[in-house]
């Protein structure tokens, strides 16, 4: 189901339907916060790499993202 939810938003991207249904602004906006959780994570992955504490990396990662995502982890989760 998750993987058909998937498709269906790539389906929507792709025919344009997305941006028909939100606005330029909005799509900008979009466009602007998935950019900065990239950067939040690639900060946290930086973090990690420099061996430093998770607990830590996931705190900086948590201040980097506030305002962006829902949840704690930034709109992503893994098995950790």
């Amino acid at each position: 189901m998750k993987h058909l939810f998937i498709a269906s938003l790539m389906s929507l991207a792709a025919t344009g339907a997305w941006a028909q249904a939100h606005g330029d602004k909005e799509v900008a906006e979009d466009i602007a916060r998935h950019r900065a959780m990239a950067a939040a994570h690639e900060g946290a992955a930086k973090c990690l790499e420099a061996r430093k504490d998770e607990k830590a990396c996931v705190a900086e990662l948590q201040t980097a993202c506030k305002g962006l995502a829902i949840g704690k982890y930034c709109g992503l989760r893994h098995v950790h």
